[in-house]
């Protein structure tokens, strides 16, 4: 079976690098942050080698959030990182918010293949 590649298909192979940041909400403003990511400036959108953005919370655990970013290399992710454009893309984090340190980690991940 051959398969044919989509039209989003060579934006999806232009990543080569993820960022997935996990925390966990601890003082019950989930529903606060759930919104900040929904309405979100999408400021990282234009970021030199940025692909996409998903953020996901497991079902059995909405005080849980997972930040998932695709870049086309880790040089991009640490070049967006470390940018006055990321620290304004925080400014919509909801006021007093608390996250549970012991619940709050950064990975990076190469991808292997789709």
């Amino acid at each position: 079976m051959i398969r044919t590649k989509d039209v989003a298909e060579p934006e999806r192979a232009a990543a080569s690098f993820l960022a997935v940041s996990r925390f966990k909400v601890a003082n019950g403003m989930s529903e606060e942050v759930r919104a900040a990511f929904v309405e979100r400036p999408h400021l990282v959108d234009g970021a030199d080698g940025f692909v996409r953005m998903e953020v996901v919370r497991p079902l059995e655990n909405a005080d849980e959030f997972w930040l998932l970013t695709w870049w086309r290399d880790e040089a991009s992710f640490r070049s967006w990182h470390h940018s006055h454009v990321y620290r304004e893309s925080h400014a919509g984090i909801p006021r007093g918010l608390k996250l549970d340190p012991t619940a709050t980690e950064l990975r990076f991940f190469e991808k292997i293949s789709d």
